[in-house]
């Protein structure tokens, strides 16, 4: 029987944080490396209804140099965020994976724990208890597989949050930072209102689409929100009547507008295949009618052009395996071979591959494109965004990103309840999609730096908070079912009828709830270039005014391969372990140069506007291995001083030094000839500066600070070690750099 006790703590925003301790064991060892226990840690492991803590016996004093979580502490683990829970007993031999209610026959010497945030932590039980480690492992594996939604400690957290915040002052709801407020100010629209839906169709100039609300209480479809787009020519009666004729009666969703009248919009397969061409007819007529010069409308199959959710998952499981469990060692020969192989990195190529294919419909043909999958739930999820993300400017700031996933994917109906399996009951429908649309976004981030206002950091931040079940961004699988749980949710906590849901229960997008102003710092890009900013080079500025051409294309099938990687839309994926399939077009007999070819051409010949269309560079050698992700709690791949945050932090404190400057001159109110200003106080008030890392004084060291590497705001520190080797000699890098540059990767280098 297990034994409850109530924990009152504190988080480091001085809210009540009541856990309930489910099992406890002292004398634990923390192992940090599989070889010898000089930097192992003792202490206590303890499993509460949230998460699994470990408090070591000798509290560090070192000062706190990467990312702090308000909730989670440096050694804590979200009982979400455990994928599997292995015992061992390596006395006997034995081992177990540990489900929920699930029993253990033998007394753990070892526990393992492997996370979904690619974490794996080990604790030794030689000088604890053998019983109370075994409760203490059974406690985790049963918490950590609820058995209902409503059993994730956001469900209770929240609503001692929201009565704390009506009753005392010790939670300001309506604090703003990085853009996410309560409603009335500026905030990150969640879309589940009228008025987001006509404040974008505004913004986009869509004046032939309108606002329907026939989905109203999700009368029609439950995994719609309530409030869709649609072609103002079409009627609500002649909707509803459609509706019945597509999968889970998901009429097409309007997703976004661009300036030449060309629409995006995505939508489910039509089940009745003899209704197949009415239906195409009666819909895509009032999408060309929405269209200025009613251009006609493209259509791309998704299922048949990208992987699926199964492949998706597998590749990525791959590449986990590859990076995390693998011995790592980055000059062997097989190891980028294996990473190529894994067919995650492909996968990437291939989404943005079809993205940009889109790109060239819409602003080179000037045609309207509707997206078209089974559900049109998932991979309609990644494609929208990522094609939105390469048109418009406003969706690579930050609020404007958040907006983006906001409606392509929380109110889009993505199934991220299931794709992320919080309740560990369906391994099948386990995919990460979204991780995946993260990855893309940091290519492109990685080929444009100054063109999007977040950085990785921010990025990986966003891929953890999944694994955190304390808001409802990434809970639920529907709008219905978010509806459903939240308004249950307020009945049992006392919350007033018409509250305003995301009040209660907020958004991922509340940052202020799990980072303090100075951390979420780290989100903001300082090479980022504002809308109307100028581009200078060679000490004259540019303009980025191109040249607007029309490219018509006479065939709706695949289109010939480019140069720059990309390939038909309805082209399959060709064989992963070789890339000659990108290059054979290359070196055949010179042809006539297709529309695509002529767009990509002209668009690669102009420097790219960081405020208007971005295309990335999509060969094998420009698509990378996000190492900040993959790599960052591998301690042998940590490079002290080294990896993009070096750079990082000394253009943070340029931008710090500009901002102070331009604070002077603002103070500078233009005193008399030859008197000078007074002088103020060294840069902006303590907590209010817009970079993590502030200005350097004359007297600073001119290298990097000790604290900072390649893992930097994350550290690898308190991770397992899987060996001891930190390098290998220089002759077997260079051996092995021979067999990874095949000709195949040195001949798309060179194009």
């Amino acid at each position: 029987m297990i034994n409850l006790q109530c924990l009152i703590c504190f988080d480091r925003s001085n809210n009540i944080l009541l856990l309930i301790v489910v099992n406890e064991v002292n004398f634990v060892k923390k192992c940090i490396s599989t070889e010898n226990s000089q930097d192992d840690l003792w202490g206590k492991l303890i499993c509460t209804n949230f998460k699994v803590s470990f408090i070591p016996q000798d509290a560090s004093s070192k000062q706190k140099t990467q990312l702090s979580h308000l909730l989670l502490g440096e050694h804590d683990i979200p009982l979400t965020c455990l994928e599997q829970v292995l015992t061992v007993n390596d006395t006997k031999g034995k081992k177990k994976v540990l489900g929920s209610n699930q029993k253990l026959k033998f007394n753990p010497t070892e526990l393992l724990l492997y996370c979904k945030d690619l974490r794996v932590i080990r604790f030794c039980f030689v000088e604890a208890g053998p019983e109370s480690a075994k409760k203490v492992c059974l406690a985790i594996a049963h918490y950590s597989h609820p058995a209902d939604l409503q059993l994730l400690f956001g469900f209770e957290y929240q609503g001692r949050r929201y009565h704390e915040s009506k009753g005392t002052v010790l939670y300001n709801v309506g604090e703003q930072v990085n853009g996410s407020t309560t409603r009335g100010g500026l905030h990150t629209p969640l879309f589940d209102r009228p008025s987001d839906w006509d404040r974008e169709i505004k913004r986009t100039g869509a004046s032939e689409w309108r606002v329907c609300s026939i989905n109203e209480n999700y009368v029609i479809s439950p995994s719609l929100p309530e409030y869709i787009v649609v072609p103002v020519s079409l009627a609500d009666q002649d909707l509803k009547q459609y509706s019945a004729f597509f999968t889970d009666n998901r009429i097409p969703l309007w997703c976004w507008n661009h300036p030449n009248g060309s629409a995006l919009v995505r939508m489910a397969s039509i089940t009745d295949p003899l209704q197949q061409r009415k239906m195409d007819g009666r819909i895509f007529t009032g999408i060309k009618k929405s269209h200025p010069q009613q251009s006609e409308v493209f259509q791309i199959d998704l299922d048949k052009c990208l992987p699926n959710i199964q492949e998706i998952q597998s590749a990525f499981v791959k590449i986990r395996q590859i990076c995390v469990l693998d011995p790592f060692e980055e000059s062997e020969e097989r190891w980028l071979s294996t990473i190529e192989n894994s067919r995650w990195l492909e996968y990437v190529r291939a989404f943005l591959r079809n993205s940009a294919e889109i790109v060239f419909h819409m602003d080179g043909r000037n045609v309207s494109v509707v997206l078209q999958e089974e559900e049109d739930r998932d991979l309609s999820c990644v494609v929208s965004s990522l094609v939105q993300l390469m048109l418009d400017p406003h969706y690579r700031s930050l609020i404007g990103f958040q907006s983006l996933v906001q409606k392509e994917w929380v109110m889009a109906g993505h199934r991220f309840l299931d794709r992320c399996n919080h309740l560990k009951k369906n391994d099948n429908k386990e995919s990460p999609l979204f991780m995946l649309f993260l990855d893309c976004v940091w290519q492109m981030m990685n080929q444009y730096p100054a063109a999007f206002e977040f950085t990785e950091t921010y990025l990986t931040v966003l891929s953890d908070s999944m694994w955190i079940p304390l808001f409802s961004t990434f809970l639920f699988s529907s709008p219905k079912q978010r509806t459903q749980y939240l308004t249950d949710f307020a009945k049992s906590k006392a919350i007033p009828q018409g509250e305003d849901q995301s009040v209660y229960f907020p958004p991922v997008w509340e940052w202020s709830q799990q980072f303090s102003h100075k951390d979420q710092t780290l989100f903001n890009n300082p090479m980022y270039v504002g809308k109307g900013a100028a581009c200078v080079q060679n000490g004259e500025v540019k303009s980025f005014t191109r040249t607007k051409k029309t490219y018509s294309s006479n065939a709706r099938g695949a289109l010939p391969s480019v140069r720059n990687g990309l390939k038909g839309i309805e082209d399959t994926l060709t064989r992963r372990g070789s890339i000659m399939s990108e290059l054979r077009s290359e070196f055949s007999p010179v042809k006539e140069e297709s529309p695509t070819e002529r767009y990509l051409r002209d668009w690669f010949s102009q420097p790219a506007d960081q405020q208007g269309v971005l295309i990335p560079l999509l060969l094998p050698s420009h698509v990378a291995l996000w190492k900040l992700f993959f790599l960052r709690w591998v301690p042998e791949a940590c490079i002290s001083k080294g990896g993009s945050i070096t750079s990082y932090h000394k253009l943070s404190q340029l931008v710090d030094e500009i901002e102070f400057l331009k604070s002077q001159l603002r103070q500078y109110t233009g005193p008399s000839p030859g008197s000078t200003p007074l002088p103020s106080p060294r840069g902006p008030p303590s907590g209010q500066g817009r970079m993590y890392f502030k200005a350097s004084s004359p007297d600073d060291p001119p290298t990097p600070p000790d604290f900072l590497t390649s893992s930097f705001p994350f550290t690898p520190v308190g991770n397992l070690c899987r060996r001891s080797v930190y390098g290998t000699p220089i002759s077997k890098f260079l051996n092995g750099a021979r067999i990874w540059l095949s000709t195949e990767t040195l001949a798309n280098d060179t194009i």
